[in-house]
């Protein structure tokens, strides 16, 4: 097949437009229309094999994961997914190969009832490019930069599930229980973002970032953009019992606070508004955990029943 072929056959999904999509894939470009009242927010992910994928990983868990990640950031924003284009680069045409890929963005599509509207392939070393689209409601953009010293910082759900999951699936750690080995194989290869907590939390939160790169430096961008400090205490940090029960107390630290690829989201708000967070959250069928709390010193600092943890990382950084 050519490039062009392979776009109509595996990445132009079979789906009836959205009735905001005038004119999808099949030209140029794509004719799109943003609601009245509505802001468009965008956002652009790469993945590539070897790196933020093992090369072996099932085509359709890759684009489960491709899209997530990107969903993920609009949901950090409180935005609502409406449109994706997809840039597939791959070594060979492999039929097989694309067939459980199709499925992967076919299923991811339905469930957020999102449409690809534009695409490209290449021949190349494996990769996966994503632009998401979305739309947020005018004056309740979530930003970085809005966080004030003395709000709650709070997360939605465990941490460091996806980091042991990539253990498990590199062979560095052994899982005797099949049903644990599953679950914390399916948190790093198949994150669900958190879209609905996302648009919940439509003002309510001060700030918000999804966890990509791990807690400590998802945080430390909210830090540093409001020029606040942050004081999290471990003994608060949500994790699994699935975690707990393959690691000891300091992998346990570091899948959960450096570790990434969770995907959840952590965000700020005002003391007072804990309570009917916890209640938006909950009707979306998601947690509000508070785990810390914004202060007035720079720098991301962490407590373990009292005693202050020495950090030596913040978390994955490319190029360093």
């Amino acid at each position: 097949m050519n490039e062009f072929e392979i776009i109509d056959e595996f990445l132009a999904l079979k789906v009836k437009n959205r009735k905001d999509v005038i004119h999808g894939v099949g030209d140029d470009c794509a004719l799109l229309k943003v609601p009245r009242g509505q802001r468009l927010a965008v956002s652009m992910d790469t993945l590539i094999a070897g790196v933020h994928f093992l090369a072996d990983c099932n085509a359709a868990d890759v684009a489960h994961k491709a899209i997530a990640v990107n969903l993920s950031d609009l949901a950090a924003a409180g935005a609502e997914p409406a449109w994706i284009t997809i840039s597939l680069t791959m070594p060979e045409y492999n039929k097989a190969w694309l067939t459980d890929f199709h499925e992967g963005l076919q299923n991811m599509a339905e469930y957020f009832g999102i449409q690809i509207v534009g695409g490209d392939t290449c021949k190349g070393p494996l990769s996966i490019t994503i632009q998401a689209h979305g739309f947020v409601p005018e004056q309740v953009f979530c930003r970085r930069s809005t966080a004030k010293a003395g709000e709650l910082i709070c997360v939605t759900g465990n941490l460091g599930d996806a980091a042991l999951g990539l253990l498990i699936a590199q062979n560095k750690i052994q899982v005797s229980d099949q049903k644990t080995k599953q679950y914390l194989l399916d948190k790093y290869q198949k994150p669900y973002p958190r879209v609905a907590a996302g648009i919940a939390l439509r003002g309510r939160a001060t700030a918000g970032i999804d966890i990509s790169d791990g807690l400590l430096a998802d945080l430390a961008h909210i830090s540093k953009a409001s020029n606040v400090g942050a004081l999290l205490r471990w003994e608060r940090v949500p994790v699994s019992a699935q975690a707990k029960s393959v690691a000891n107390k300091e992998l346990l630290m570091k899948s959960a606070l450096y570790g990434g690829d969770d995907y959840e989201l952590c965000f700020t708000v005002n003391e007072d508004e804990l309570e009917s967070t916890v209640k938006a959250l909950e009707i979306v069928g998601t947690h509000c955990i508070p785990v810390g709390r914004l202060t007035g010193k720079p720098g991301v600092r962490v407590l373990d029943n009292d005693q202050e943890i020495q950090l030596s990382q913040l978390g994955f950084q490319h190029f360093s």
